[in-house]
């Protein structure tokens, strides 16, 4: 997905918060946009989660310029971290709001794009508000994912979901905890109305193909990998690896 191609409130926004998109952002998205399930492997702090959640705003945001984005969940965010499931909640709203407003500015319609978080912190009510009004963005912990999946009502809030961004695989991958995850994301595939595409976040791992399995329940050949660590060199083709280029996720 070339970056023209994204919609021009979200290029403004971009643009002007972060910089030019670097060449493995444009991979990322390109990946993303045919649909092909995507492992993005960089250092913590260089921009993978923006570069993995920037498709899914555009989506939204193209998607809420024809008709009123209804309430139902599209894109299901799993970090093993709590504190860093709060953080990202916290950085989505930034985007959020900046496009909203950019809408307005423009006389065009102002998306209303939604975000919750869902972990051991929630409380009863917040539960309950989710339940009557799902967000569009779900945030969540590989626990508090598991225990949705084991209410009648919140799998049917789960149905709708067309995006699973998995966070911090390599903290999890190789455990217990992970082999946990990794059975919840396959009752997620079966209790969603259609296959959902997998965008894996990881740290720099070797070999990254044993992560790229993970995430795609053994079918790594199905997977795209972006690697930004320099030097990078794929082992047997496990799918489509890009070598990195040495670049951060983000500009800035």
């Amino acid at each position: 997905m070339a970056f023209s191609v994204f919609h021009p409130l979200v290029r403004e926004w971009f643009s002007a918060e972060v910089g030019q998109p670097t060449p493995a952002q444009l991979r990322v998205w390109e990946s993303v946009a045919a649909g092909r399930h995507t492992l993005i492997a960089a250092p913590t702090g260089s921009g993978k989660t923006l570069a993995a959640f920037l498709t899914a705003i555009n989506g939204l945001l193209v998607d809420s310029q024809t008709a009123p984005l209804p309430d139902a969940v599209r894109i299901v965010y799993v970090s093993p971290l709590k504190a860093l499931s709060a953080d990202i909640h916290r950085n989505l709203a930034a985007p959020r709001a900046a496009i909203q407003r950019l809408a307005e500015d423009a006389g065009l319609h102002a998306p209303r794009i939604t975000a919750a978080v869902r972990t051991g912190d929630t409380t009863q009510g917040e539960r309950a508000a989710m339940l009557r009004t799902p967000p569009h963005i779900l945030v969540t912990t590989p626990e508090s994912l598991y225990l949705l999946l084991t209410s009648e009502r919140s799998r049917e809030m789960l149905r709708t979901v067309q995006t699973v961004i998995v966070d911090e695989i390599h903290a999890v991958i190789g455990t217990r905890r992970g082999a946990h995850l990794a059975l919840t994301l396959e009752r997620l595939a079966a209790v969603a109305d259609r296959p959902f595409q997998r965008i894996g976040l990881s740290a720099t791992q070797t070999p990254i193909e044993e992560v790229a399995g993970f995430l795609t329940a053994g079918h790594a050949a199905d997977c795209t990998v972006v690697a930004t660590c320099p030097g990078y060199s794929p082992g047997p083709p496990a799918g489509s690896c890009w070598p990195g280029d040495g670049q951060s996720m983000c500009a800035s």
